[in-house]
């Protein structure tokens, strides 16, 4: 089955065919990083029009690369939160517009929910369930118990920041670009992790619930009281502080469900740094590591297309009256 997946949650224009969810045959992502960089973040207006701009030509690169036609194309797959409302509207609308024209079934996704399978899909490792699943990026930072595709429940979430919203906003704490993810991972190959003792928020809280606000908020009076400080040790110590969260954290939840699978998804899980710690981390419990590849971490309509053909085999296509979700969380699968 040849599933066309739409995706235009946030900033990136993508789409994508994917065969029978794993092989990947294209997958276009038009990204707007250049346009909102010099505001320091996402512009909703500025997205969604550039969105109506591009979604078209996107799709049609998507099929040319895949040497299919919409006559081979079985199902379509789009993202309806959450997100950016205006964003995810023209994915969402053009999606099922050509899948009422053309009499293709129509599935809504939830991008986060598409995010936490990309690994499995990615590696082709749907016997590695049941997993603990850590989801890090800019909008949410997630740990989740996944049992089959489609069957998972949240253990815990951040109760502030995402890890990826504290990386973006102590870059701009720093004078450094947009996106702060990158920016931060490099110069922080440069600095010395040990030099600042920045908290390690709930680390050893009972709960596997996250919180990044009060790391941001002790950089930032690091920086007024130290106004000679070298970037380069406040970034990797901040970002030394990050990882040992997410890296204790999700180990612990691992080894206390006995499970033996890890995956990680989602922008932050890019960085080098977090997957050196998740890897030794892994390795010393005896645990299965999975990563999405860089190309599938970030916002992408490969993931959309392969989930939605999982969500056909086991259920129905979603009606045309779906509408989009900007709030939404994880929730427990199932089609909308």
């Amino acid at each position: 089955m040849n599933v066309l997946g739409v995706e235009t949650s946030c900033d990136e224009t993508s789409a994508a065919v994917v065969r029978d969810g794993g092989e990947i045959l294209s997958n276009v992502v038009s990204s707007q990083i250049s346009l909102h960089r010099p505001y320091g973040g996402v512009v909703p207006e500025l997205a969604s029009r550039n969105h109506l701009r591009l979604i078209n030509s996107v799709i049609e690169q998507a099929l040319a690369e895949a040497h299919t036609s919409m006559e081979q194309i079985d199902a379509i797959g789009a993202t309806y939160g959450p997100g950016l409302a205006s964003s995810l509207l023209i994915g969402l609308n053009t999606a099922k517009g050509v899948a009422f024209a053309t009499g293709k079934p129509f599935v809504g996704i939830n991008h986060v929910e598409a995010h936490l399978y990309s690994p499995l899909l990615a590696n082709s490792a749907t016997d590695a369930l049941p997993m603990v699943s850590l989801i890090v990026s800019g909008g949410h930072t997630i740990l989740a118990h996944a049992t089959a595709i489609g069957e998972h429940e949240i253990l815990g979430q951040t109760v502030d920041d995402a890890a990826g919203e504290a990386f973006d906003k102590v870059a701009k704490l720093l004078g450094l670009g947009y996106p702060g993810g990158p920016e931060i991972e490099k110069l922080a190959g440069k600095g010395n992790p040990a030099a600042i003792g920045f908290p390690r928020s709930m680390l050893h809280d009972a709960s596997d619930n996250f919180s990044f606000s009060g790391l941001k908020t002790a950089v930032l009076y690091f920086l007024r009281k130290n106004p000679q400080h070298s970037v380069e040790d406040v970034c990797a110590s901040f970002q030394e502080a990050v990882v040992d969260v997410l890296v204790g954290k999700t180990l612990r939840a691992t080894v206390s469900r006995r499970v033996k699978t890890v995956s990680v998804s989602g922008g932050v899980s890019v960085n080098g740094r977090l997957r050196k710690a998740l890897t030794a981390g892994c390795a010393d419990n005896g645990l299965r590591l999975l990563f999405a590849p860089p190309r599938l971490c970030t916002d992408n309509a490969a993931m959309i297309a392969a989930l939605a053909y999982y969500k056909l085999q086991s259920g129905k296509p979603s009606d045309f009256s779906l509408e989009v979700a900007p709030s939404m969380g994880l929730g427990a699968g199932g089609n909308p």
